[in-house]
């Protein structure tokens, strides 16, 4: 899995901040890669620096999915026609895989870091899960 150097970045932010947030450094299945500049994305001032690196990834590596979970981040990434997911479609493949055995735990540490979730939308992911409520 590839992550850009600016959510990595965002990340170190976000455990400055006292958030209990991964540090991609110590997780060998992470490759940190910085954008060779190349691809054009459209502008959007609103994206922050972690979005804009996730699809001039996906823009220059055909192939890889850019994980998404911002509105205006999708909206551009759909205009691009970039495969994309989220967070959520993440965990629900993850368990699918096996790698991780149950959905509801890590929604629940998503929500307590800031994650917004609606009722519904958490319902309908551990429906997709196989953890029906």
């Amino acid at each position: 899995m590839i992550i850009p150097s600016a959510v990595v970045d965002e990340l170190e932010v976000g455990r400055a901040r006292g958030y209990d947030v991964p540090d991609p450094a110590t997780l060998d299945w992470l490759e940190i890669r910085r954008p060779s500049g190349t691809a054009t994305l459209p502008s959007t001032p609103h994206l922050g620096a972690g979005e804009r690196e996730v699809m001039a990834l996906a823009l220059e590596q055909p192939g890889l999915i850019a994980v998404l979970d911002d509105g205006l981040a999708r909206e551009t990434a759909q205009r691009l026609h970039l495969p994309l997911t989220g967070t959520l479609g993440l965990l629900i493949d993850a368990k699918g895989a096996g790698l991780v055995q149950q959905v509801a735990p890590l929604l629940d540490r998503l929500q307590a870091l800031g994650f917004r979730l609606s009722a519904r939308t958490r319902v309908a992911v551990l429906r997709l899960a196989g953890e029906e409520a």
